[in-house]
């Protein structure tokens, strides 16, 4: 299957969906695949909320600039139209096949995508940072940015 369009979920849209997104369309562009559109949203998203500025920072310190982001409630729009669903945390995949159940086979834990079954140690999901130090967004951020980097890798984008 040729990938077109990516959306990671989270619960908010305006933390974890927001950094992942923002890393992914920087591997991409650099690696020269234009093509595939990235997207975010959240499960329980207040629509139009920006990034916190946790995210912000997390993301500039890279040079990614998601300043204009507004959250988005997930729809089954969004849902019908990825190639590839990627939530943090188990629940939010429930959720999104609970709204969408023909998206079976598209919505993935973003942490474990692409290792040998057993190889994530701990927790499997990614926990929210929301009004959390700057350390933990900094955290969860490499936690994001090594599976964003697997993923690039699984679609034959060098995140080099």
């Amino acid at each position: 299957m040729s990938v077109k369009r990516i959306l990671f979920v989270c619960t908010g849209n305006s933390c974890r969906s927001v950094m992942a997104a923002g890393l992914m369309r920087q591997v991409l562009e650099r690696a020269g695949f234009p093509s595939i559109q990235v997207e975010s949203a959240g499960v329980f998203a207040i629509n139009g909320m920006g990034p916190t500025r946790e995210t912000l920072r997390v993301l500039q310190d890279i040079g990614v600039d998601c300043s204009d982001h507004r959250a988005r409630v997930l729809t089954a729009d969004m849902v019908d139209a990825a190639d590839l669903i990627f939530v943090m945390e188990p629940f939010q995949g429930e959720e999104v096949l609970r709204r969408q159940p023909s998206a079976k086979g598209k919505v993935h834990l973003l942490k474990p995508y692409g290792l040998p079954p057993g190889a994530v140690e701990g927790q499997p999901g990614i926990p929210d940072p929301i009004g959390k130090p700057l350390e933990i967004y900094e955290v969860c951020f490499n936690e994001i940015r090594q599976a964003v980097e697997r993923i690039a890798k699984s679609l034959g984008v060098n995140a080099a």
